[in-house]
């Protein structure tokens, strides 16, 4: 591995289709043996330090369609909390039955999970068939992996029976020194961005593209106001940024006066500190406080003048959904990617059908509208959100920080690369948009 870092730490990228491909790499991994050691524990005491690890790993046979790309920096996603606490359930179950598929997929099938659905860095090697990207490219990878052998998946590719989340309902992720994509998940690494900062906006920024701006999601179109639970999070800033760039007016609501702060620097004006507030959504387990929601939507007709919102962007689930279908306008959209505190939501139907609201699901992002939320990263519209780099021996750390909510933006992870600040190709672009970029790179 050593020679192949150097070769792209020298920018000697030719010279990668001479390496040859190292029969093992290092790799962050979770163990098959050890699904059931959170057993019995509450979700918040699960400590993804202890089950997540760093070992050399295999390299995997290269097939038809995919790639082995040299990864010098990856980040951490919710979906590598999931892995790493074995919930909702144990990955490995998703391993299985991609393994089953075909005899190119068996080799997912181990008793290991290498993980992580970010990356940046260089196509090392291409299998068969693949004519788009050559050794030496310098790439960022988005995390669908779909199959296309079904007609569904040819309108819209999320609705492939066979789509996947890579390095998380498949195996070979980017929290490695080398990871296994298909082609179709590759795209140009933006040239004035560092290899970690590159690395952040993957899953989370075509996640928030797909949700909010695609006619597959809310549709957001110029005037309307968008309510943003987390606004200064992984997925949050993102969104945030794509409201502000499309002439929406976010409503950001944040868990902390230092988030509040975040959002501020990125433009938002209209910011709701729920530490501040003390909204309690939740009277007990069992029992939601529809009070709490008046007073919500309250202050938020307070902050737009009147205003309720069009939009509400989802993603914590189970605390907040309920307050989320009572404040959306009439006619207004509820769109939801995930739950974070739950997957059982409540909510009063009376709110939802008598007011003509609806009820939209998200989930990541197709090929084009990844290459478009791409696009805009390397447009400078849209800018990373990194508040801290890790080296690939701290994982474990930088998912209990996501874990427990104590990071702003994205986490990063450093893997081949040595240092931070490396990669950046365009000093005149970068130069261009530094301002945004330091502004942004301390979310």
């Amino acid at each position: 591995m050593n020679e192949i870092r150097d070769a792209i730490l020298a920018d000697q990228l030719d010279a990668l289709a001479g390496l040859e491909v190292p029969q093992s790499y290092r790799a962050v991994l979770v163990r098959k043996d050890e699904q059931d050691m959170f057993e019995g524990l509450p979700t918040k005491e699960k400590d993804p330090r202890k089950s997540l690890h760093v070992e050399e790993v295999a390299t995997p046979e290269l097939g038809p369609g995919e790639a082995i790309v040299a990864v010098m920096a990856s980040s951490v996603n919710y979906n590598t909390v999931w892995t790493s606490i074995f919930e909702p359930v144990s990955t490995f179950g998703f391993l299985e039955r991609y393994g089953r598929v075909s005899e190119l997929t068996k080799k997912h099938d181990l008793p290991y999970h290498v993980v992580g659905s970010d990356l940046a860095g260089v196509v090392l090697r291409v299998g068969p068939g693949v004519n788009k990207w050559k050794p030496g490219d310098e790439v960022v990878a988005h995390c669908l992996s779909v199959e296309l052998e079904d007609p569904a998946g040819h309108d819209d590719t999320m609705m492939d029976p066979q789509q996947r989340i890579w390095g998380f309902e498949t195996n070979f992720g980017g929290l490695a020194e080398l990871a296994l994509v298909k082609s179709n998940q590759l795209m140009p690494k933006p040239a004035h961005l560092t290899w970690e900062e590159a690395a952040a906006p993957g899953l989370v920024n075509s996640t928030a593209y797909r949700q909010l701006v695609s006619r597959n999601g809310a549709n957001m179109k110029q005037g309307d106001t968008v309510l943003i639970w987390g606004a200064s999070g992984g997925l949050g800033s993102y969104a945030t940024q794509m409201a502000l760039n499309g002439g929406a007016i976010p409503v950001c609501v944040v868990s902390s006066p230092e988030k509040a702060d975040i959002v501020r620097s990125m433009g938002a004006e209209l910011v709701i500190d729920r530490s501040a507030e003390g909204y309690k959504f939740w009277k007990d387990e069992a029992t939601q406080d529809p009070k709490e929601w008046q007073r919500f939507g309250k202050k938020i007709r307070e902050l737009t003048g009147g205003e309720d919102v069009d939009i509400v962007f989802e993603h914590p689930g189970r605390e907040t959904f309920g307050a989320s279908v009572y404040v959306a306008k009439k006619g207004g959209t509820i769109i939801t990617c995930a739950s974070t505190t739950g997957y059982l939501h409540e909510y009063d139907n009376r709110y939802l059908w008598m007011n003509l609201k609806k009820i939209l699901s998200s989930h990541f992002a197709n090929y084009k509208e990844a290459w478009e939320a791409n696009r805009l990263i390397d447009k400078g519209l849209i800018h990373p959100t990194l508040s801290k780099v890790y080296p690939m021996e701290e994982v474990g750390q930088a998912t209990l920080d996501v874990h427990r909510n104590a990071h702003q933006g994205k986490v990063g992870v450093l893997t081949l690369a040595p240092t931070e600040g490396l990669g950046v190709k365009d000093a005149e672009k970068r130069e261009k948009h530094l301002s945004a970029i330091n502004r942004f790179r301390g979310v």
